[in-house]
């Protein structure tokens, strides 16, 4: 069993309490919208968060409806962010949980324009996934967009123009996940199985040249970007470029900041790591009440937002048996750099 930190750090300053698991946060035009996964109950999947405490399903009810995806509908939201142009992204995983079957039409892209609150495009995935897929979470680089998939080890690249997907790095080592461990523990599902979640988070670099990526179990690998974007690359020369970087712990989220920093959750040990680009880790927070802290992020006034998710403690990667202790927490401190340039975040 991994010690874990007994004192709370005065630095972190909760922001919102919520009765459900949230993993997702993001903000845009000074707007705030949270995505919960539905790992403890269902229910909606976007919200958009009012000033007075009031959460709005987003960008309608009918996009929160269960009973009619994927048509005008998500199936299941796990990634949300916003995007250099000003868009609200959304990612859906096109299953309802790691390791069920793809709904036909559920692996999506989907662009919102906040001006009018109504969804603008829908990138479908599917020419790019397998059976098994968990679109995961994606990132941005000019008018490329990148996604990795926790159900079926891979990377999806998406160019935003043609809207063609292609699948890249199948099956290739730095995209297989491990025993995920949280809290000194390894995660089961309710059947006593090993969790084991591929690739989850990915960045691109400030100068928009790389794409560093590991899954959930750790141990991040980097790939220069031109490679991604070029479809002539075959299979083997693209996995002979991949660079081992960091040997990093079980992870949840990451954040990546405008000197190319790359904050990381440390599931084992309730912390966030910084992770320098001369690649020399130190720890930025330890505090008990980081349990499991998810998707981070960076907003433009260098606040670290940090959803503590508690996913391990949700019955589907605890044998079965949920133990989330409400509310669900996110917490915000102040770093030393903000995002990367829109030019290439």
């Amino acid at each position: 069993m991994s010690s874990l930190p007994t004192d709370e750090d005065h630095r972190l300053t909760p922001v919102f309490q919520e009765d459900r698991v949230c993993t997702g946060l993001t903000t845009v035009r000074g707007r705030v919208f949270l995505s919960y996964p539905s790992a403890d109950r269902p229910g909606v999947q976007v919200v958009e968060a009012l000033p007075d405490g009031r959460r709005v399903p987003y960008p309608d009810v009918a996009w929160n409806r269960p009973d009619q995806p994927p048509d005008g509908a998500f199936v299941h939201v796990n990634g949300l962010r916003g995007g250099p142009d000003g868009r609200l992204w959304i990612v859906d995983s096109g299953t309802p949980q790691v390791g069920g079957a793809q709904v036909p039409g559920g692996a999506r892209l989907i662009a919102v324009n906040l001006d009018g609150d109504q969804v603008e495009r829908v990138y479908h995935l599917d020419e790019a996934v397998h059976p098994g897929s968990y679109v995961d979470d994606v990132r941005f680089n000019g008018r490329m967009a990148y996604f990795s998939d926790a159900g079926a080890a891979g990377l999806i690249v998406l160019d935003l123009d043609s809207g063609r997907p292609r699948r890249v790095l199948d099956g290739h080592p730095s995209t297989a996940g491990g025993p995920v461990v949280a809290d000194g523990r390894v995660l089961r599902d309710p059947d006593g199985a090993e969790v084991r979640l591929h690739v989850d988070q990915l960045e691109v670099s400030p100068d928009g040249r790389w794409l560093y990526y590991q899954p959930a179990s750790g141990g991040m690998s980097r790939i220069a970007t031109r490679w991604l974007d070029d479809p002539s690359m075959s299979a083997d020369e693209m996995a002979r470029t991949v660079e081992r970087w960091c040997d990093t712990p079980s992870t949840g989220g990451t954040a990546i900041d405008a000197t190319g920093t790359i904050y990381l959750s440390d599931l084992e040990r309730r912390r966030v790591l910084v992770l320098a680009s001369d690649r020399s880790v130190r720890t930025l927070v330890a505090d008990p009440r980081l349990a499991w802290v998810d998707a981070m992020w960076l907003d433009a006034e260098a606040r670290l937002w940090m959803p503590a998710a508690q996913l391990h403690l949700t019955a589907g990667l605890n044998g079965g048996h949920s133990a989330v202790d409400y509310p669900v927490q996110i917490y915000r401190m102040t770093v030393a750099a903000g995002p990367p340039s829109l030019d290439h975040a």
